[in-house]
């Protein structure tokens, strides 16, 4: 853990990473099953991070490979034509909306985390990360879906904008970070990353986040489509 980090930030990315698991679980029709493989892909790494394991950047083949490649071989694998067709069956819109509500606890987090110097200022909302302002709309936009008072196309495209926001914040964070292919961010790299619990950012919430709007933009076009 982040030693100077004051406590309430480590309890705050917790319980966030929690709920953005439990929105997961209600938004997919409760699958038990990859719901259970996400909690034991956090325990994993959450352990891996809190004995250190990630601080050894010069490691070859570096280690947070660990968190980024079987990530990315799991993200294609769910989005094959079978696996996405049983998905959105089962998705709720209204419930995945809201799960973008915790976007905002997210952006105060990644402040704190520049104000202690383990994050470059480009992922903060002072920087060039806008996503704060997905986690400010998503209840509103929820609301506004749940009452009938936005229209699908609205609602798709919002998603699009939350898609491209949460990919700017994804790319800003793997380039900066102390790896072979970090471009920017060398005078305060993204170091909070290789600490528990904010290794569970890119190892979970962010890949949850990503998924549901590109899951979420699949279902709307085909409902448009009807």
């Amino acid at each position: 853990m982040i030693e100077t980090l004051p406590k309430w930030v480590d309890v705050l990315f917790i319980f966030t990473t929690i709920l953005t698991i439990v929105f997961f679980y209600y938004s997919n029709g409760k699958p038990f099953k990859i719901t259970a493989i996400i909690v034991l892909w956090s325990i994993v790494h959450s352990l891996l991070s809190y004995q250190g394991f990630y601080l050894n950047t010069e490691a070859v083949p570096p280690r947070y490979g660990l968190v980024l490649l079987p990530l990315f071989v799991l993200f294609a694998y769910s989005l094959l034509p079978s696996i996405r067709k049983r998905v959105i069956e089962k998705r709720d819109l209204k419930v995945s909306t809201f799960l973008h509500s915790i976007r905002f606890p997210i952006e105060i987090i990644l402040f704190q985390l520049f104000i202690y110097k383990m994050i470059p200022e480009l992922m903060t909302f002072e920087g060039k990360n806008f996503d704060i302002i997905m986690g400010i709309t998503a209840p509103i936009i929820g609301i506004l879906f749940l009452k009938n008072w936005l229209s699908e196309k609205g609602l798709l495209l919002w998603n699009v904008i939350g898609l491209f926001l949460i990919s700017f914040i994804l790319i800003s964070g793997i380039f900066s970070a102390e790896l072979p292919i970090q471009l920017f961010g060398f005078d305060q790299p993204n170091l909070a990353v290789t600490y528990f619990p904010f290794v569970l950012l890119p190892a979970t919430v962010v890949p949850i986040v990503l998924w549901t709007h590109l899951t979420d933009i699949i279902k709307i076009v085909g409902l448009l489509k009807e």
